[in-house]
C-alpha cells in the first residue's frame, strides 16, 4: 500500500482517541450501579501499569500531543477504575483514595524518570538509548495485551459477560483497528506494532463474542431457576395450607375415628 501520511495520521488520532475515552463508559457503569462485580481488577491495574511505559514511550519519539496526553488519560482512567475496584468490591473507602493516588504517583514518577533516564542517550541514537525506549514500547504493548486474560477468568467464573461495559470493549476494539490501519500507511512497516494491535483486536472480539453467546444463556437460566423456586414455593404453601386444615379438623373431631365403625 502506498505511504499516505495523512492518512497514517488521521488513522493514529482515531485511534488515539478511542483509547483516550474508552474507560469513561466503564466508569459511568461502575459508579452508576455502585458495583464492579465480574470486573477484574487485574484488567485495569495492569493497564495503569501499562500507561507509564506508554506514556514515556511517546514522550521520548516526541510524538504529536494527543498521542502524549493520550496514555495520562488512559492511565488516569484506568487507576480510577481500579479505585472504583477496591471501594465497591474491597469495601475499602479511606484507603480506596490513598491506594489510587499512590498507584498514580508512584507510575508518573516512574513514567518521569524513564524519560529523563533516556532522553539523552536516545537523542544521541546511542544503542542503549534505541534499545531502551524499544523496550517501553514492546512492554507497554505486552502488558496491555495480557491484561485482558485476568478478564476471561471472571468471564469463565461466573459464565456470563458483567460488570465489564461492552461499549467499553467495543471502543477498545476499534482504537486497535484504526491503530492497525494507520500502520499500513506509514513508510515503514512495524510488525511488532501490528502483530500487538491485531492481538488486542482479537482479545477484544473474544470478549464481545462471548457476552453475545453467554449473556442470553445465563438470562434464561436465571428465569428456569425463577421459575422453578416460584413453583417450589407454592407447593410447600400448599402443603402448609393442608397441614393447618387437616389439624383444624381433627381438633373438631371431623377426623376419621375408627371407633366409631
Amino acid at each position: 500500500m502506498p505511504t499516505n501520511p495523512v492518512a497514517e495520521n488521521v488513522l493514529g488520532t482515531m485511534g488515539a482517541v478511542c483509547w483516550t475515552v474508552q474507560l469513561i463508559p466503564q466508569v459511568w457503569k461502575s459508579w452508576r450501579e455502585k458495583s464492579t462485580d465480574g470486573l477484574s481488577p487485574w484488567l485495569v491495574l495492569l493497564w495503569g501499569i501499562a500507561a507509564g511505559f506508554l506514556g514515556a514511550y511517546a514522550i521520548l519519539l516526541d510524538l504529536n500531543v494527543p498521542l502524549i496526553l493520550q496514555p495520562q488519560l488512559f492511565g488516569f482512567f484506568s487507576l480510577l477504575s481500579w479505585g472504583q475496584c477496591q471501594y465497591y468490591a474491597q469495601k475499602r473507602s479511606a484507603r480506596m483514595a490513598a491506594l489510587t493516588t499512590g498507584a498514580m504517583l508512584v507510575i508518573g514518577g516512574f513514567e518521569a524518570a524513564m524519560v529523563f533516564a533516556l532522553r539523552g542517550a536516545y537523542g544521541a541514537r546511542t544503542d542503549a538509548g534505541l534499545r531502551g525506549v524499544q523496550f517501553l514500547g514492546i512492554s507497554s504493548s505486552v502488558i496491555i495485551s495480557l491484561a485482558l486474560f485476568p478478564q476471561y477468568v471472571e468471564i469463565w467464573r461466573l459464565r456470563e459477560v458483567v460488570g465489564i461495559s461492552v461499549l467499553f470493549v467495543v471502543i477498545d476494539l476499534l482504537g486497535s483497528v484504526f491503530s492497525d490501519l494507520s500502520l499500513a500507511f506509514k513508510d515503514k512497516f512495524d510488525i511488532i506494532a501490528a502483530i500487538t494491535y491485531s492481538f488486542v483486536v482479537a482479545l477484544d472480539a473474544f470478549v464481545i463474542l462471548a457476552a453475545l453467546i453467554l449473556n442470553p444463556r445465563a438470562t434464561k437460566r436465571r428465569r428456569r431457576e425463577n421459575a422453578a423456586g416460584v413453583t417450589e414455593d407454592e407447593a410447600m404453601t400448599e402443603a402448609a395450607t393442608m397441614t393447618r386444615v387437616a389439624s383444624s379438623a381433627n381438633s373438631n373431631g371431623l377426623g376419621f375415628n375408627p371407633n366409631c365403625q
